[in-house]
């Protein structure tokens, strides 16, 4: 199919986002063309404006309100005396989703992974540990994917980490090896965390 060029850099585009191919693209793209005209303003002002308005959460790298603490750390009924330690947002939203776990967060921001040239130098290890050096924190959960990365992430974060004076675990049952975190339902993701396990 021919589409003019303008319909193809923004099928191009949607094909960036994750678990979409060519065909769900420009699926998206048609239903796209069909918004009224102040419907795609609206649209394309709010994506203009999104490295302005979304940024990182200072406490815990969280995407949040730009400058401002996300919505996590500013809620005084979490229990700051545990962090959960994930890759991404989308590890923080499927723990969110169990429903157990009640304390703040820290996003790494990746993981480690030498092949693909992420040495741990852009991770948000020097956080990690201005945090896990303060008073409150009793334990950091090291809530990592399962996967070759995952486990060589926690296992660098676990010997970086074993001077300070913190419980160190991670999540047990329920999580099969080799899984990633991101795609656990609830219940399986509270299972873990109520069994989780000590890494010392």
């Amino acid at each position: 199919m021919h589409y003019p060029e303008s319909f193809s850099e923004l099928v191009e585009y949607l094909k960036l986002l994750p678990g979409v191919g060519r065909r769900g693209a420009e699926r998206i793209a048609l239903a796209m063309i069909e918004w009224d005209g102040g419907q795609l303003r609206s649209f394309g002002e709010l994506l203009a404006g999104l490295p302005e308005r979304i940024g990182k959460c200072p406490r815990c790298g969280a995407l949040a309100d730009g400058g401002e603490l996300c919505r996590i750390c500013s809620d005084p009924r979490r229990d700051v005396s545990q962090i959960c330690v994930v890759e991404n947002m989308t590890q923080l939203a499927a723990v969110e989703k169990g429903n157990y776990f009640r304390g703040v967060y820290l996003v790494l921001g990746g993981r480690l992974s030498p092949l693909d040239g992420e040495d741990g130098s852009s991770l948000n290890i020097p956080l990690l540990r201005e945090r896990a050096s303060q008073p409150e924190t009793k334990e950091v959960i090291l809530a990592l994917s399962s996967d070759v990365e995952g486990r060589a992430t926690a296992a660098f974060l676990a010997e970086l980490l074993a001077g300070f004076p913190v419980k160190l675990s991670r999540p047990a049952l329920g999580l099969p090896a080799g899984a990633n975190l991101s795609y656990a339902d609830g219940a399986t993701i509270a299972a873990a965390f109520s069994n989780r396990t000590d890494m010392q």
